[in-house]
């Protein structure tokens, strides 16, 4: 949803300014033509003569309105520029003078009284002045992360209203009164530069939680509902009025995504913080989303239940399952915060330049602003959960065929987080209640495990996130992208040469008919050459949520579950944002094991599957929102050696594969 408001750079046309000061009322400019001109005004503010008649040309309107376009966007983003660079430097200043007033204060508290009684000046000989600095920066860090664990008797609110320096002038915290060593989570640093860093990073987290706070009870105008009721996006023009960048100015060819969404979550706050704080359960949580993560330094363990004022220095790489859009690194805090007596606080925010000795770390394509989410709990065993997504990234490495996906928050915004949580508390859920009958309760538990191994290393492979992938050849029109690797140790997949096919194309049916298309059993030898010889049946069917869409299945040919029929491990997910089945051949005995509560470790998989995403483009040529962006994809275990070259014939064989399938769905759908 894009915000049409001259203030905010979305020039629509319909009245122009001329250079004589005129008003002239023209043809309005519609949403589409918009993002055209601002993609030529990203490239050059001042378009030659040419590119303005083509414009006008396609856009049938005269060349003078797209001249006058192009002037106002100019005058527009002058004066956001202005404003943008007014605030940061009454920041800055702001935030240097209370600096230098915390220095100086520290630095007499740090000489020692025989020396403070002196009525003479500290002369550089009795006082290595190199010490005192190193000192004060010492000190200066262990008051920030006792600030930090403040509101543990201090109320919780407290840190909120002002920098750190003017926080402990109102507690009245003495640098004698304090015993620094319990609260540190690591011996302190010697290193002023390190010291420093630290200091730094927390005062970023502090400003990054009191912001996602604000955004958080926050309504209109400064959220806005999307137009399918699915979440909101924030009003760019208010935001920029209201609130002041805690990491600089966004950069002039970088593109703005900012969502919110609202929903009930299974569990309470306690145990969804410790799910959002453990890198592994982390992980789990969101397999479609993280595709690799790590946690480089734990600046603060934090102090209680929930480990309150926990701060974490992370580095993850965030997917959308297509192979054409590339992943986005990002590196992050991560500060966690109890709010009230039922409610928490975690907020993320790029560290977009951090000293790591002699080495600078920077963010180049992408960087998240503060976002994350507020956890409520409720009298029934679930917890309100508001979750707020706000990047900034630079679109040009972005496929063309999925901006307005990704600038509408389907790829990377709120909507998607809070669905994937929702989808991972619900199977949690499944798994403690043993419904089903039909099998163990640890062979449930099991099949379950089992399934998040199979999408996981299905959304690695399309996302190339995992493994030491080799690129045979490129997606083109005709022939798929194809990558090798070799496996030499790992348990959980077939040891060899495999080879992966992926492919992405376009279809002119709404997503969720296409979920239903191919997760009908009756219909699946229409396009699955794994079904050719016959109708499938299932043999185990376990719902993971209420909807009884999202379901993991065992399935076999008709004739029943014996050794010598083929079984196929299904694992399918469907919500507003996009749908996945993902699904693999498996071994008869080994699954009848898992089944009777066996180690679920012991199968091997090499998952296949669909993913299916809104097509939002304007190519679709149809309603918005009607097409869907499909990706398929295709393992083949080539040699079972894993040094043996790759033949030629694999690579004939896996083309034809994909395309075949290709061929087959849009016959079984008359396209």
């Amino acid at each position: 949803m894009e915000l049409s408001n001259n203030r905010d750079g979305g020039v629509s046309g319909d009245e122009l300014t001329s250079p004589d000061g005129s008003s002239e009322r023209r043809h309005k400019f519609s949403v589409n033509q918009i993002h055209e001109l601002e993609s030529v005004f990203k490239v050059s503010s001042h378009p030659d003569e040419k590119t303005k008649q083509e414009l006008a040309t396609k856009f049938s309107v005269d060349k003078k309105q797209v001249q006058f376009w192009f002037q106002n966007k100019r005058s527009i983003s002058k004066t956001q520029s202005e404003r943008y660079n007014k605030r940061v430097l009454q920041q800055e200043n702001e935030k240097l003078r209370t600096e230098y007033a915390a220095m100086r204060e520290v630095m007499k508290k740090s000489i020692c009284d025989p020396c403070r009684n002196k009525d003479t000046t500290i002369r550089n000989e009795n006082v290595d002045e190199k010490e005192i600095l190193n000192e004060h920066a010492r000190l200066k860090d262990e008051l920030a992360r006792i600030a930090i664990h403040a509101d543990k008797s201090l109320g919780s609110s407290s840190f909120l209203e002002g920098s750190l320096t003017s926080m402990m002038e109102k507690f009245g915290l003495e640098l004698n009164e304090v015993d620094f060593g319990k609260y540190l989570s690591s011996p302190l640093p010697t290193n002023l530069d390190v010291t420093l860093d630290k200091s730094m990073l927390l005062n970023l987290a502090l400003d990054a939680l009191n912001e996602l706070l604000k955004l958080a009870m926050s309504d209109e105008p400064l959220w806005v509902r999307n137009l399918d009721g699915g979440g909101e996006m924030l009003n760019m023009e208010e935001y920029a009025t209201t609130f002041i960048p805690i990491i600089g100015i966004k950069p002039s060819h970088f593109t703005t995504e900012a969502t919110r969404s609202s929903g009930t979550v299974v569990g309470n706050s306690l145990t969804l913080v410790e799910m959002l704080m453990n890198e592994s359960q982390w992980v789990e949580a969101f397999p479609c989303i993280i595709g690799k993560v790590n946690t480089f330094d734990v600046i603060s363990t934090g102090i209680g239940e929930g480990k309150s004022g926990t701060l974490l220095l992370i580095e993850a790489e965030l997917q959308i399952i297509s192979n054409v859009v590339p992943v986005r690194e990002i590196k992050f805090l991560r500060f966690c915060q109890k709010h009230a007596e039922d409610s928490w606080i975690i907020v993320d925010v790029s560290v977009d330049t951090i000293k790591e000795g002699s080495q600078q770390y920077k963010i180049e394509k992408c960087r998240r602003l503060p976002s994350g989410c507020i956890i409520q709990d409720m009298s029934n065993g679930y917890s309100k959960v508001t979750w707020i997504e706000h990047m900034e990234y630079d679109e040009i490495f972005v496929d063309h065929l999925y901006r307005p996906l990704i600038r509408a928050g389907l790829g990377f915004g709120a909507q998607r987080w809070m669905s994937s949580l929702q989808r991972q508390s619900e199977l949690l859920r499944v798994m403690a209640s043993f419904v089903n009958s039909t099998v163990d309760p640890k062979g449930e538990i099991g099949m379950g495990i089992l399934s998040q191994r199979m999408t996981r290393s299905f959304c690695a492979v399309i996302c190339a996130t995992s493994h030491k992938w080799i690129t045979i050849q490129k997606e083109n029109g005709k022939d798929a992208n194809l990558m090798m690797r070799r496996n030499i140790s790992d348990a959980g997949e077939p040891i060899g040469v495999i080879l992966s096919a992926t492919k992405t194309i376009q279809l002119p049916i709404k997503s969720q008919c296409l979920f239903q298309f191919f997760t009908n059993k009756n219909l699946r030898r229409q396009w699955d050459i794994l079904s050719c010889s016959g109708a499938m049946e299932n043999i185990i069917h376990i719902n993971k949520d209420e909807n009884l869409e999202s379901s993991v299945s065992l399935l076999c040919a008709n004739g029943g579950a014996n050794e010598n029929n083929m079984m196929i491990f299904q694992d399918t997910c469907t919500d507003a944002t996009g749908s996945l089945l993902v699904y693999a051949i498996v071994d008869s005995s080994k699954m009848n094991t898992v089944m009777k509560g066996g180690d679920p470790s012991c199968v091997e998989l090499l998952p296949n599957g669909i993913s299916i995403l809104p097509d939002l483009s304007a190519n679709n040529n149809k309603e918005f929102g009607s097409g869907s962006l499909v990706t398929i994809m295709f393992q083949m275990l080539v040699d079972n050696i894993s040094t043996a070259d790759l033949p030629q014939k694999s690579i004939v064989d896996a083309n034809d594969i994909i395309s075949h399938t290709i061929h087959k769905i849009k016959s079984a759908l008359l396209i």
